[in-house]
């Protein structure tokens, strides 16, 4: 037996009226209550469809941001191979001059 009946039966002898609308309101909640369930079920779905599109694109982030860091590794390897490739160039022309002047000094 359903809650619309039950109450309905229980509040009867408060007159037809009252305990049909009050039925009737047990019913309608009732129905709401089903309605709601299927539109959450729906919107649960649609929330899992847009997690699952965010958890790829996340995954697309990370891709691209470990590929990032890998070329910047590599650009920095690179640079710091240039920096010493000059470095060392400064740096003997430095004594190649120095040697020159103590050179001259000296005779």
């Amino acid at each position: 037996m359903g809650y619309a009946l039950k109450i309905y039966e229980a509040f009867r002898d408060l007159g037809e009226d009252k305990a049909s609308v009050l039925a009737e309101f047990v019913e309608y909640v009732e129905s709401r209550k089903s309605a709601t369930s299927e539109e959450l079920k729906e919107t649960e779905l649609k929330l899992q469809k847009e997690i699952e599109q965010v958890r790829l694109e996340v995954e697309g982030v990370r891709k691209e941001l470990k590929e990032t860091e890998l070329r910047l590794q590599k650009e920095i390897g690179e640079t710091k191979a240039s920096l010493i490739k000059w470095m060392f160039l400064f740096w003997t022309g430095q004594i190649i001059a120095f040697a020159g002047l103590l050179k001259f000094m000296l005779h």
